[in-house]
Protein backbone atom coordinates (compact mmCIF):
# COMPACT_ATOMS: atom_id res chain seq x y z
CA UNK A 1 0.00 0.00 0.00
CA UNK A 2 1.32 3.71 -0.81
CA UNK A 3 2.61 5.35 2.25
CA UNK A 4 0.07 8.60 3.61
CA UNK A 5 1.99 11.79 3.38
CA UNK A 6 1.91 13.57 6.47
CA UNK A 7 3.92 17.17 7.69
CA UNK A 8 4.11 17.08 11.26
CA UNK A 9 4.00 21.08 12.05
CA UNK A 10 5.63 22.39 15.56
CA UNK A 11 5.89 25.64 16.38
CA UNK A 12 8.89 26.58 18.42
CA UNK A 13 10.69 29.40 20.77
CA UNK A 14 13.57 28.83 22.77
CA UNK A 15 13.31 24.87 22.63
CA UNK A 16 17.34 24.30 22.02
CA UNK A 17 17.15 21.86 24.85
CA UNK A 18 14.28 20.01 23.16
CA UNK A 19 14.57 20.31 19.55
CA UNK A 20 17.07 18.04 18.53
CA UNK A 21 15.83 14.65 20.33
CA UNK A 22 12.06 15.54 19.34
CA UNK A 23 12.94 15.47 15.75
CA UNK A 24 15.38 12.30 15.72
CA UNK A 25 12.61 10.66 17.34
CA UNK A 26 10.21 12.07 14.52
CA UNK A 27 12.15 10.70 12.08
CA UNK A 28 11.90 7.34 12.41
CA UNK A 29 8.46 7.62 11.86
CA UNK A 30 9.51 7.19 8.00
CA UNK A 31 8.88 3.42 8.45
CA UNK A 32 5.42 4.02 8.35
CA UNK A 33 4.81 7.43 6.27
CA UNK A 34 5.97 10.08 4.15
CA UNK A 35 7.27 12.59 6.42
CA UNK A 36 7.72 16.37 6.31
CA UNK A 37 8.36 18.30 9.48
CA UNK A 38 8.32 21.95 9.27
CA UNK A 39 9.91 23.76 12.66
CA UNK A 40 8.28 27.07 12.64
CA UNK A 41 10.31 29.21 14.43
CA UNK A 42 9.47 32.62 16.22
CA UNK A 43 13.18 34.04 15.99
CA UNK A 44 14.45 32.23 18.70
CA UNK A 45 17.40 33.40 20.86
CA UNK A 46 18.92 30.00 21.96
CA UNK A 47 19.77 28.37 18.49
CA UNK A 48 16.68 26.72 17.78
CA UNK A 49 16.60 27.47 14.39
CA UNK A 50 20.50 27.23 14.03
CA UNK A 51 20.02 23.41 15.42
CA UNK A 52 17.15 22.62 12.68
CA UNK A 53 19.55 23.59 10.26
CA UNK A 54 21.93 21.39 11.02
CA UNK A 55 19.32 18.36 10.91
CA UNK A 56 17.99 19.39 7.78
CA UNK A 57 21.51 19.23 5.89
CA UNK A 58 21.31 15.61 6.74
CA UNK A 59 17.97 14.77 7.27
CA UNK A 60 16.05 15.84 4.08
CA UNK A 61 12.43 15.84 6.15
CA UNK A 62 13.25 18.36 8.29
CA UNK A 63 13.14 22.13 6.95
CA UNK A 64 12.58 25.55 9.08
CA UNK A 65 10.09 27.77 8.86
CA UNK A 66 11.93 31.55 10.35
CA UNK A 67 9.74 34.28 10.94
CA UNK A 68 11.18 37.42 11.81
CA UNK A 69 8.74 40.31 13.11
CA UNK A 70 6.34 38.28 14.03
CA UNK A 71 5.03 35.99 16.57
CA UNK A 72 2.43 33.70 18.66
CA UNK A 73 1.56 29.97 18.39
CA UNK A 74 -1.88 30.30 16.28
CA UNK A 75 0.07 32.10 13.47
CA UNK A 76 2.83 29.74 13.37
CA UNK A 77 0.38 27.02 13.07
CA UNK A 78 -1.69 28.62 10.34
CA UNK A 79 1.66 29.13 8.86
CA UNK A 80 2.94 25.85 8.89
CA UNK A 81 -0.43 24.38 8.06
CA UNK A 82 -0.87 26.40 4.49
CA UNK A 83 2.68 25.70 3.89
CA UNK A 84 2.54 22.13 4.36
CA UNK A 85 2.45 19.56 1.35
CA UNK A 86 1.21 16.93 3.20
CA UNK A 87 -2.22 15.03 2.97
CA UNK A 88 -2.30 15.32 7.15
CA UNK A 89 -1.45 17.69 9.11
CA UNK A 90 0.11 16.74 12.82
CA UNK A 91 0.31 19.80 15.15
CA UNK A 92 2.60 19.18 18.71
CA UNK A 93 4.87 21.17 20.79
CA UNK A 94 8.20 21.73 20.70
CA UNK A 95 9.13 20.60 24.39
CA UNK A 96 8.92 17.02 24.04
CA UNK A 97 5.65 16.45 26.08
CA UNK A 98 4.13 14.80 23.24
CA UNK A 99 5.01 11.33 22.18
CA UNK A 100 5.93 10.75 18.76
CA UNK A 101 3.90 7.47 18.73
CA UNK A 102 0.43 9.62 19.15
CA UNK A 103 1.34 10.07 15.78
CA UNK A 104 0.04 7.17 14.65
CA UNK A 105 -2.56 6.68 17.27
CA UNK A 106 -3.98 9.38 15.88
CA UNK A 107 -4.02 9.15 12.43
CA UNK A 108 -5.04 5.42 12.82
CA UNK A 109 -8.19 7.19 14.72
CA UNK A 110 -8.47 10.30 11.87
CA UNK A 111 -8.72 7.35 8.93
CA UNK A 112 -10.79 4.77 10.82
CA UNK A 113 -13.59 7.22 11.52
CA UNK A 114 -13.30 9.23 8.52
CA UNK A 115 -12.79 12.47 10.73
CA UNK A 116 -11.66 16.11 9.79
CA UNK A 117 -9.96 16.47 13.04
CA UNK A 118 -8.92 14.34 15.87
CA UNK A 119 -7.17 15.64 19.02
CA UNK A 120 -4.87 14.40 21.86
CA UNK A 121 -6.56 14.41 25.19
CA UNK A 122 -4.39 15.24 28.34
CA UNK A 123 -8.13 14.70 30.11
CA UNK A 124 -9.06 11.48 28.86
CA UNK A 125 -10.04 8.91 31.22
CA UNK A 126 -7.68 7.07 29.74
CA UNK A 127 -4.40 9.46 29.32
CA UNK A 128 -1.25 9.69 31.95
CA UNK A 129 -0.21 13.03 32.39
CA UNK A 130 3.37 13.30 34.35
CA UNK A 131 4.23 16.57 32.94
CA UNK A 132 1.24 19.07 34.24
CA UNK A 133 1.53 20.40 37.39
CA UNK A 134 -1.38 20.83 39.93
CA UNK A 135 -1.63 24.75 38.99
CA UNK A 136 -1.54 24.11 35.12
CA UNK A 137 -3.82 21.16 35.59
CA UNK A 138 -6.52 23.40 37.47
CA UNK A 139 -6.10 26.30 34.77
CA UNK A 140 -6.77 23.73 32.08
CA UNK A 141 -9.45 22.36 33.71
CA UNK A 142 -11.25 25.66 34.26
CA UNK A 143 -10.62 26.95 30.67
CA UNK A 144 -12.45 23.71 29.15
CA UNK A 145 -15.32 23.89 31.04
CA UNK A 146 -15.32 27.76 29.85
CA UNK A 147 -14.37 26.77 26.35
CA UNK A 148 -16.91 23.61 26.60
CA UNK A 149 -19.98 26.18 27.29
CA UNK A 150 -19.01 28.38 24.37
CA UNK A 151 -18.73 26.31 21.49
CA UNK A 152 -21.02 24.33 19.59
CA UNK A 153 -23.09 21.11 20.84
CA UNK A 154 -21.36 19.03 18.21
CA UNK A 155 -18.15 19.70 20.27
CA UNK A 156 -19.13 19.24 23.64
CA UNK A 157 -17.85 15.41 24.11
CA UNK A 158 -14.46 16.76 23.88
CA UNK A 159 -12.29 16.96 26.99
CA UNK A 160 -9.55 18.86 25.90
CA UNK A 161 -10.05 22.07 23.52
CA UNK A 162 -6.73 23.91 25.13
CA UNK A 163 -4.46 20.60 23.73
CA UNK A 164 -1.47 21.35 21.56
CA UNK A 165 -1.44 17.99 20.08
CA UNK A 166 -3.77 17.50 17.36
CA UNK A 167 -4.42 16.20 13.76
CA UNK A 168 -5.89 17.10 10.55
CA UNK A 169 -7.22 16.08 6.92
CA UNK A 170 -6.00 20.00 5.09
CA UNK A 171 -8.18 19.01 2.27
CA UNK A 172 -11.40 19.20 4.36
CA UNK A 173 -9.90 22.32 7.07
CA UNK A 174 -7.69 24.74 4.65
CA UNK A 175 -10.74 26.94 3.96
CA UNK A 176 -11.49 27.52 7.81
CA UNK A 177 -7.71 27.76 8.49
CA UNK A 178 -7.16 30.16 5.68
CA UNK A 179 -10.00 32.03 7.30
CA UNK A 180 -8.50 31.47 10.83
CA UNK A 181 -8.16 35.04 12.82
CA UNK A 182 -4.37 34.64 13.87
CA UNK A 183 -4.57 36.61 17.13
CA UNK A 184 -6.60 33.85 18.92
CA UNK A 185 -6.01 32.02 21.91
CA UNK A 186 -5.78 28.68 20.76
CA UNK A 187 -5.18 27.70 17.39
CA UNK A 188 -7.63 24.74 17.71
CA UNK A 189 -10.29 26.45 20.16
CA UNK A 190 -10.59 28.61 17.23
CA UNK A 191 -10.36 26.45 14.18
CA UNK A 192 -13.45 24.66 16.11
CA UNK A 193 -15.47 28.24 17.09
CA UNK A 194 -14.95 29.23 13.02
CA UNK A 195 -16.62 26.01 12.02
CA UNK A 196 -20.13 26.20 13.58
CA UNK A 197 -20.00 22.33 14.30
CA UNK A 198 -18.88 21.61 10.58
CA UNK A 199 -16.42 19.21 11.37
CA UNK A 200 -16.51 15.63 12.00
CA UNK A 201 -14.00 15.65 15.30
CA UNK A 202 -12.52 12.96 17.48
CA UNK A 203 -10.40 12.50 20.45
CA UNK A 204 -7.94 10.22 21.91
CA UNK A 205 -5.98 9.38 25.37
CA UNK A 206 -2.21 11.27 25.76
CA UNK A 207 0.76 10.41 27.51
CA UNK A 208 1.92 13.46 29.00
CA UNK A 209 5.11 13.87 29.37
CA UNK A 210 7.58 16.27 32.03
CA UNK A 211 9.17 19.22 29.92
CA UNK A 212 13.00 17.83 29.31
CA UNK A 213 14.08 21.63 29.31
CA UNK A 214 13.45 24.69 28.82
CA UNK A 215 10.27 27.18 30.06
CA UNK A 216 6.85 27.36 30.03
CA UNK A 217 5.39 30.09 27.91
CA UNK A 218 2.00 30.32 30.07
CA UNK A 219 1.98 34.04 30.91
CA UNK A 220 -0.61 36.59 31.84
CA UNK A 221 -1.26 37.28 27.98
CA UNK A 222 -2.38 33.48 27.73
CA UNK A 223 -5.07 34.25 30.39
CA UNK A 224 -5.94 37.62 28.86
CA UNK A 225 -6.51 35.66 25.20
CA UNK A 226 -8.40 32.74 26.29
CA UNK A 227 -10.56 35.63 27.96
CA UNK A 228 -10.96 37.47 24.63
CA UNK A 229 -11.50 34.39 22.66
CA UNK A 230 -14.59 33.52 24.76
CA UNK A 231 -16.14 37.21 25.10
CA UNK A 232 -15.43 36.53 20.94
CA UNK A 233 -16.86 33.46 20.82
CA UNK A 234 -19.69 34.34 22.94
CA UNK A 235 -20.09 37.35 20.43
CA UNK A 236 -20.94 35.26 17.24
CA UNK A 237 -17.44 36.69 16.29
CA UNK A 238 -19.10 40.22 15.36
CA UNK A 239 -16.80 42.22 16.32
CA UNK A 240 -12.94 42.15 15.82
CA UNK A 241 -10.70 40.45 18.32
CA UNK A 242 -9.06 43.39 19.22
CA UNK A 243 -11.74 45.55 19.44
CA UNK A 244 -12.92 43.26 22.72
CA UNK A 245 -9.27 43.53 23.98
CA UNK A 246 -9.28 47.37 23.31
CA UNK A 247 -12.57 47.77 25.34
CA UNK A 248 -11.90 45.98 28.07
CA UNK A 249 -8.69 47.80 28.12
CA UNK A 250 -10.60 51.68 28.14
CA UNK A 251 -12.88 50.16 30.75
CA UNK A 252 -9.89 49.96 32.97
CA UNK A 253 -8.69 53.42 32.18
CA UNK A 254 -11.95 54.53 33.03
CA UNK A 255 -11.68 53.39 36.37
CA UNK A 256 -8.50 54.72 37.25
CA UNK A 257 -9.87 58.36 35.28
CA UNK A 258 -12.12 58.12 38.02
CA UNK A 259 -10.29 56.58 40.85
CA UNK A 260 -7.61 59.66 40.08
CA UNK A 261 -10.56 62.49 39.95
CA UNK A 262 -11.97 61.34 43.05
CA UNK A 263 -8.58 61.38 45.05
CA UNK A 264 -8.13 64.82 43.22
CA UNK A 265 -11.55 65.99 44.25
CA UNK A 266 -11.83 64.96 47.41
CA UNK A 267 -8.68 65.85 49.02
CA UNK A 268 -7.82 69.49 46.69
CA UNK A 269 -9.60 72.45 45.67
CA UNK A 270 -8.67 72.16 42.13
CA UNK A 271 -11.58 73.27 39.69
CA UNK A 272 -13.31 69.84 38.24
CA UNK A 273 -12.17 71.07 34.50
CA UNK A 274 -8.16 70.87 36.07
CA UNK A 275 -8.85 67.60 38.19
CA UNK A 276 -10.31 66.02 34.66
CA UNK A 277 -7.59 66.81 32.68
CA UNK A 278 -5.15 65.18 34.82
CA UNK A 279 -7.64 62.02 35.32
CA UNK A 280 -8.34 61.82 31.67
CA UNK A 281 -4.61 62.06 31.01
CA UNK A 282 -4.04 59.20 33.28
CA UNK A 283 -6.35 56.94 32.16
CA UNK A 284 -5.25 57.50 28.84
CA UNK A 285 -1.86 56.46 29.67
CA UNK A 286 -2.93 53.49 31.28
CA UNK A 287 -5.07 52.65 28.14
CA UNK A 288 -1.39 52.87 26.64
CA UNK A 289 0.58 51.26 28.23
CA UNK A 290 -1.65 47.60 29.29
CA UNK A 291 -2.28 47.48 25.55
CA UNK A 292 0.54 47.82 24.46
CA UNK A 293 1.36 44.75 26.45
CA UNK A 294 -1.96 43.14 25.84
CA UNK A 295 -4.08 44.07 23.15
CA UNK A 296 -1.03 44.67 21.05
CA UNK A 297 1.74 42.40 22.36
CA UNK A 298 3.05 40.89 18.72
CA UNK A 299 3.73 44.53 18.08
CA UNK A 300 4.87 45.72 21.17
CA UNK A 301 6.65 48.87 21.46
CA UNK A 302 10.00 48.99 23.67
CA UNK A 303 12.58 51.73 24.72
CA UNK A 304 13.00 54.77 22.95
CA UNK A 305 9.54 53.68 20.87
CA UNK A 306 7.48 52.98 23.81
CA UNK A 307 7.78 56.82 24.86
CA UNK A 308 7.43 57.26 21.10
CA UNK A 309 4.40 55.62 20.89
CA UNK A 310 2.84 57.18 24.14
CA UNK A 311 3.11 60.42 22.43
CA UNK A 312 1.83 59.40 19.18
CA UNK A 313 -1.02 57.60 21.24
CA UNK A 314 -2.01 60.78 22.74
CA UNK A 315 -1.80 63.04 19.60
CA UNK A 316 -4.39 60.60 18.35
CA UNK A 317 -6.19 60.66 21.16
CA UNK A 318 -6.16 64.64 21.54
CA UNK A 319 -9.16 65.46 20.03
CA UNK A 320 -11.32 63.40 21.56
CA UNK A 321 -9.77 63.98 24.99
CA UNK A 322 -10.59 67.82 24.16
CA UNK A 323 -13.84 66.81 23.32
CA UNK A 324 -14.00 63.86 26.54
CA UNK A 325 -13.02 67.00 29.00
CA UNK A 326 -15.37 69.60 26.88
CA UNK A 327 -18.42 67.14 27.02
CA UNK A 328 -18.01 66.28 30.48
CA UNK A 329 -17.72 69.57 31.68
CA UNK A 330 -20.74 71.02 29.73
CA UNK A 331 -23.02 68.10 31.13
CA UNK A 332 -21.42 68.52 34.67
CA UNK A 333 -22.49 72.87 34.38
CA UNK A 334 -25.10 72.24 32.22
CA UNK A 335 -27.67 68.97 32.72
CA UNK A 336 -26.24 67.49 36.12
CA UNK A 337 -23.47 68.01 39.17
CA UNK A 338 -22.86 64.49 39.40
CA UNK A 339 -18.90 64.28 38.13
CA UNK A 340 -19.44 60.12 37.74
CA UNK A 341 -22.21 60.74 34.94
CA UNK A 342 -20.80 64.04 33.50
CA UNK A 343 -17.51 62.03 32.75
CA UNK A 344 -18.77 58.68 31.34
CA UNK A 345 -20.68 61.53 29.04
CA UNK A 346 -17.15 61.83 27.23
CA UNK A 347 -15.57 58.84 27.55
CA UNK A 348 -18.25 57.16 25.43
CA UNK A 349 -17.21 59.73 22.83
CA UNK A 350 -13.65 58.45 22.80
CA UNK A 351 -13.69 54.78 22.32
CA UNK A 352 -13.92 54.21 18.90
CA UNK A 353 -11.75 57.07 17.75
CA UNK A 354 -9.05 55.57 19.84
CA UNK A 355 -9.35 52.15 18.40
CA UNK A 356 -9.51 52.89 15.15
CA UNK A 357 -7.17 55.59 14.97
CA UNK A 358 -4.16 54.40 17.47
CA UNK A 359 -4.48 50.96 15.65
CA UNK A 360 -2.68 52.20 12.64
CA UNK A 361 -1.06 55.06 13.76
CA UNK A 362 0.37 54.13 16.62
CA UNK A 363 0.81 50.24 16.00
CA UNK A 364 0.68 50.00 12.46
CA UNK A 365 -1.61 47.49 12.94
CA UNK A 366 -5.23 46.37 10.86
CA UNK A 367 -8.19 46.73 13.17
Amino acid sequence: MDKTFVTIIIPTFNESENIRNLLNQLIKLEEFYYIEIIVVDDNSTDKTADIVKQISKTKHAVRILSRIGRSGLASAIKEGIINATGEIAVVMDGDGQHEPSSIIEGIKLLNSKNCDLVLGSRFHKKSYIKGLSSKREKGSTWANKFARRSLPNQYRFLTDYMTGFFILKINTTIDLVKNLNINGFKFLYELLSLSKGSLKVSEFPLIFQERRGGNSKLDVAVFWDFLISLIHTLTLRLFPRRAISFALVNFSGILVQLTINKIISDNTNILFETALSISVLCGATSNYLINNILTFRSRRLKGGRLILGLSKFLIVSILPLIANVGIASAFYNLISKNSFLAQLAGILLTFIWNYLASSRFVWNSPN
